[in-house]
C-alpha cells in the first residue's frame, strides 16, 4: 500500500487546516440544549408576563418593552454559558416564533395607524385646493391684461 503524499501542500495551509479543525471543535454549540434552556428559562417567565398583561396592549411597546428586553438578555446569557454565538439560527426562529404568538396584530410603529382629526384633515385638503384655484386665477388674469406689456 502506498502511504498518503502530502509534500505538495503549502505547509501555512496545514496549519490554517489544522487549527480551524479545533477552533471549530471547542467553539460549537449545543443547539438542541441551547433552545430547551431559552424556551424554560426565558420563555416561561416572558409567558408568564405576557399573559398577565391584557392583549390589548400587547402592541403597546411601553407596557412589553421591560419583558421583551429581559427575554432578549436571558437568551443572551444562555448563549454565553453554552459558549454559543449570540445571535444564531436558533435565537432567530425563537424570536419569529415569539412574534408570531404575541405581536402578530402589531402595526410595524407600534400603534394602530388612524386618520387626524377632521380639523386638520380639512386644512390639509383645502390649503392645497385654494391655493391652486388662486395660481390658476392670477395666471389667467396676467394672461388677459398683459397684452398691453412689452
Amino acid at each position: 500500500m502506498g502511504s498518503l503524499d502530502i509534500s505538495f501542500v503549502p505547509r501555512h495551509l496545514l496549519l490554517w487546516v489544522i487549527v480551524a479543525h479545533h477552533f471549530i471543535l471547542v467553539t460549537t454549540c449545543e443547539n438542541a440544549l441551547y433552545s430547551q434552556f431559552i424556551q424554560e428559562f426565558c420563555f416561561d417567565s416572558f409567558k408568564f408576563v405576557m399573559d398577565a398583561t391584557d392583549e390589548k396592549y400587547w402592541c403597546d411597546w411601553e407596557k412589553t418593552q421591560s419583558s421583551y428586553g429581559d427575554l432578549t438578555n436571558c437568551t443572551i446569557l444562555i448563549a454565553e454559558k453554552l459558549k454559543c454565538y449570540w445571535p444564531n439560527q436558533v435565537v432567530d426562529d425563537f424570536f419569529i416564533t415569539i412574534h408570531r404568538n404575541y405581536f402578530k396584530n402589531c402595526p410595524l410603529t407600534g400603534r394602530a395607524p388612524r386618520d387626524p382629526p377632521n380639523n386638520i384633515l380639512c386644512a390639509f385638503i383645502m390649503v392645497p385646493m385654494l391655493i391652486t384655484l388662486l395660481m390658476t386665477a392670477l395666471v389667467v388674469w396676467r394672461s388677459k391684461y398683459n397684452e398691453g406689456i412689452v
